[in-house]
């Protein structure tokens, strides 16, 4: 369950923006509302009428970034026990209940937050929030319940990072790169601290973070504000605050001195893989608009056959299978952009790197062109209608902007401010982001005679 970013694969907030009607400003999920409950919590209800189902979706505002000291991956910890039960409804009863009204759920750990969500018919909203509302505040946990679903998560750790070089190779990069913010542990956890935790942990967390006044409630689908007020009044209305959550500390990352190198050498790879990742703002922290203007260079330099480095090593010079770039821009402290590259037949990864590090000083250096801006916001906007078919995308987008400091209005303004970024604009994040010194580069390799590890 626990939800990992990879370098391919862009921001949410990338692909997930739409197009107002014409002639008018370019905005997103226009008719999105939002109001506070009496205890704190936060609701946000984003109407769509064409079929009669909903998302229902609970983000509290606390992730692996907020594991306490030696309690890496409590927050993914508590996730997985969120579903052991509560007072009035056992372990199971939920999830059967959601299978038979023909609904779905899931959970999900970031670095920022813990999400829990049901995609279901409308008539059963009312009951979807009668359960989660109860898990917020009566969740019983018994060292028979905790203890075996600990081993359940080491055993996650083992099967998806642990036995996955790919996977290894992102969290030492992650622990190398983040030096001071609570990014650089994985959200999963440390493994010989995962071995440790145990039920008190988990009801600290629980009592601390699990508190309507540090939660947001996402409505999205055959609704009007009225009505999920009314259920919303019904339900999570009578949970009382528990804490006063403390601040959510994200210390800045000290300026990059020295460039870093990580290797990571298995002889399950058959196909190595090198990545140069950056430290940089997010919107969070951005001071001005450099956040939105990375989300277009990382579209500009890296995203589909068009892009800077596919065009000019992948079709032109054939030295890549692949080669891209990605920028995690909502994430509530300083965040990566990245680029990466499969290299071809004989060409050696410090090669490849070389082909990589020449086009982004041309970019740097020469800028980009107006066609090469236009054609990424047209990208952008255009996976942005087609985005809005899906409740749960609707819900993730808001969600995720909601939990690392952003607004509804930051949301729906968001296409906006990228129709306002110019090329000069691109070519100065370039410039001050994209440095090597700033950068972790890891090289993942397979293991021979001749390249032992």
């Amino acid at each position: 369950m626990v939800q990992i970013t990879r370098a391919v694969v862009p921001v949410v907030l990338a692909w997930a923006v739409g197009i107002a009607v014409a002639n008018a400003a370019p905005t997103f999920a226009d008719r999105t509302e939002t109001f506070t409950l009496d205890n704190g919590l936060q609701v946000v209800v984003i109407p769509d009428h064409r079929a009669p189902i909903v998302t229902h979706m609970v983000w509290y505002k606390a992730g692996a970034a907020d594991d306490p000291p030696g309690k890496s991956g409590i927050a993914h910890f508590l996730e997985h026990l969120m579903f052991k039960g509560t007072r009035d409804h056992p372990e199971g009863e939920f999830s059967d209940v959601i299978n038979s009204v023909g609904g779905n759920e899931n959970a999900f750990t970031t670095n920022d937050t813990t999400a829990y969500f049901q995609n279901v018919a409308k008539q059963h909203l009312e009951l979807m929030m009668t359960f989660e509302a109860d898990r917020m505040a009566n969740l019983v946990l018994t060292d028979e319940a905790v203890i075996p679903e600990r081993n359940v998560v080491l055993e996650e750790r083992r099967s998806r990072v642990d036995n996955e070089p790919s996977s290894q190779l992102r969290e030492a990069i992650g622990a190398t790169l983040f030096q001071n913010s609570g990014y650089g542990t994985p959200t999963i956890g440390w493994a010989h601290e995962i071995a440790s935790l145990d039920r008190a942990d988990a009801v600290a967390f629980y009592d601390r973070y699990y508190t309507p006044n540090n939660a947001i409630l996402i409505v999205a689908g055959d609704v009007t504000t009225d009505e999920v007020r009314r259920l919303a009044e019904e339900t999570y209305g009578k949970v009382p605050r528990r804490a006063d959550p403390p601040e959510r500390l994200r210390p800045r990352e000290p300026e990059p001195l020295a460039s870093r190198t990580v290797t990571f050498a298995d002889s399950q790879v058959t196909q190595p893989v090198i990545q140069r990742t950056f430290v940089a703002p997010s919107y969070a922290t951005d001071p001005s608009d450099e956040a939105v203007a990375l989300d277009l260079l990382a579209d500009i330099l890296g995203s589909g056959p068009t892009s800077r480095l596919y065009r000019e090593l992948v079709a032109e010079k054939g030295v890549a299978t692949t080669a891209g770039a990605s920028y995690r821009s909502s994430v509530l402290g300083d965040s990566q952009f990245a680029l990466f590259g499969i290299p071809r037949g004989d060409v050696s990864l410090d090669e490849l790197m070389l082909e990589i590090e020449a086009v982004v000083e041309d970019v740097a250096a020469n800028g980009v062109t107006e066609e090469e801006l236009d054609r990424a916001k047209r990208r952008i906007m255009a996976g942005a209608v087609y985005s809005q078919d899906s409740h749960s995308s609707l819900a993730r987008v808001f969600g995720n902007a909601l939990v690392t400091g952003q607004t509804v209005d930051d949301v729906q303004r968001w296409p906006a401010d990228v129709e306002a970024v110019t090329a000069d604009r691109i070519t100065a994040v370039a410039r001050k982001y994209l440095q090597t010194p700033r950068s972790v580069t890891g090289y993942l390799v397979g293991v021979s005679e001749e390249n032992p590890s």
